[in-house]
């Protein structure tokens, strides 16, 4: 076979997955201030697209499967030490590290949807309320009680400060990953000749 003959890599479904996504974080990213409805749905989209792509890492196509590119620490570490050779190894799937960053992303990003829920929850909506609906509750069985009253809104409000900053931080963090991944596309692109993101859309790679 010739080396540049392109053969199928990824499958339709995790093409629309990755594209689906990009477009997802990046508008729940970009409206966290300002658009909270809008905010949210994306934040949903975002979790419904990680929970099928950890479905598809179990039952989908050969490239799809963690079986196929999570590495140990020592693969890992060869492959980035294999980098600065003349001819760095080339993995028609993941290569360890991209297959260590697809890991990375998929946990930050369930983080940074539970975390935002779980803000949701605290403002009373979502299905993680119950937390925030039991001090509403509290609350309103001492109104009469204004030291109550005031304890049980502090409460909700350290609670609600807890979670929205633990969300921020795993969407900065996940944004910090998504900017490795692209200058990860972008050298290994150059070192193998080849356009890995043409290859995400065509879902073709070289041999």
């Amino acid at each position: 076979m010739n080396d540049k003959n392109p053969v199928p890599v990824w499958d339709i479904l995790v093409r629309i997955f990755h594209w689906s996504l990009v477009v997802a974080f990046t508008v729940a990213y970009l409206t966290e201030d300002e658009l909270e409805d809008l905010h949210v749905i994306a934040g949903y989209v975002v979790l419904g697209l990680i929970s099928f792509r950890v479905v598809w890492g179990f039952i989908g196509s050969k490239y799809a499967r963690f079986s196929n590119f999570i590495y140990s620490f020592s693969e890992i570490k060869a492959y980035l030490l294999n980098l600065t050779s003349d001819r760095p190894k080339h993995y028609l799937g993941h290569n360890p590290a991209g297959g260590i960053m697809v890991i990375a992303l998929l946990l930050s990003l369930f983080a940074t949807t539970i975390s935002g829920l779980k803000v949701y929850g605290v403002e009373g909506h979502g299905p993680l309320a119950n937390n925030g609906a039991v001090v509403s509750i509290i609350s309103k069985a001492f109104a009469d009680d204004d030291q109550h009253e005031h304890e049980g809104k502090h409460e909700k409000n350290k609670e609600e400060e807890f979670w929205e900053d633990i969300h921020e931080f795993f969407a900065n963090f996940t944004l910090l990953l998504v900017l490795i991944h692209i200058a990860g596309v972008v050298v290994s692109s150059r070192l193998h000749a080849e356009n890995l993101v043409k290859a995400m859309i065509t879902g073709k790679k070289n041999a």
